[in-house]
């Protein structure tokens, strides 16, 4: 049987609160109907208390897209699991490849964030991934390995039962380019050998409506965790019912 379907959107640093409640009622009036995909946006820290407000009721669930380790104490800027909680929060994107690259989180720190996450009853989004020059060294099963063996240590294989993973290609992450189905699903077995087997694995780089379908068509994608696209309401709904659809046929052989 086929895993539930996710779209989650990640909106990184982009909105303002008019753009916001723009785009959340007409993504809100665009899932009517839809049935098959769930639906989830992952939004800036500031906006957390709107989002909720405007979410709470609807089956659009939202998260945030980083945060700390730590529970408390003096760590100026960061938010914690119990914070997120209280704004409603569902889910929480740990160790996005912007968050390793740009601010040095290492693969301990990921795991430490993935593990305070689910102490907080948040369900945290693994990403994981190589860069263009890993991948054409041969290196992508080595990386990806890598990156969840350190989550597996801290936490073990069973934690993955309410975790969500997503393969996100650092090459084809804002540029446009994108794996093609057969690539995305084969990094999507290997994660699947590795960890729990019901986990949702869900694939994220440069997801649009017109290569949507094929890549969830494929056994072991289980949705997409969407940065661009998420910003418009008829984008990012084309995404969720090319999810629906694939949820409503049997998965094509890898």
């Amino acid at each position: 049987m086929r895993r539930t379907r996710l779209i989650a959107g990640n909106w990184k640093m982009h909105g303002s609160r008019a753009s916001n409640q723009a785009l959340l009622d007409a993504v809100l009036q665009g899932i009517v109907g839809i049935d098959g995909a769930e639906c989830a946006v992952c939004v800036p820290f500031p906006y957390l208390h709107d989002v909720s407000e405007q979410l709470r009721g609807t089956p659009v669930a939202w998260g945030a897209q980083t945060m700390s380790e730590h529970r408390r104490g003096a760590y100026t800027g960061e938010v914690s699991g119990e914070m997120l909680v209280e704004f409603g929060c569902r889910y929480v994107i740990v160790g996005h490849s912007e968050r390793r690259q740009i601010y040095g989180e290492t693969d301990a720190q990921v795991a430490a964030k993935f593990a305070a996450a689910l102490d907080a009853k948040l369900t945290p989004i693994l990403c994981v991934g190589e860069t263009l020059e890993e991948r054409e060294a041969g290196r992508t099963e080595k990386v990806v390995a890598r990156q969840l063996d350190e989550v597996l240590t801290t936490t073990g294989v069973e934690a993955f039962s309410g975790a969500v993973v997503a393969y996100e290609p650092v090459w084809a992450i804002g540029t446009g380019r994108t794996a093609t189905p057969e690539q995305a699903q084969e990094v999507h077995a290997f994660i699947r050998r590795r960890i729990f087997k019901g986990t949702r694995i869900l694939y994220g780089g440069s997801v649009k409506p017109a290569n949507a379908a094929q890549l969830f068509a494929q056994p072991d994608v289980d949705g997409g965790l969407i940065g661009g696209a998420s910003l418009v309401a008829a984008e990012f709904l084309a995404i969720v019912k090319s999810a629906a659809a694939a949820a409503a046929r049997p998965a094509t052989k890898g």
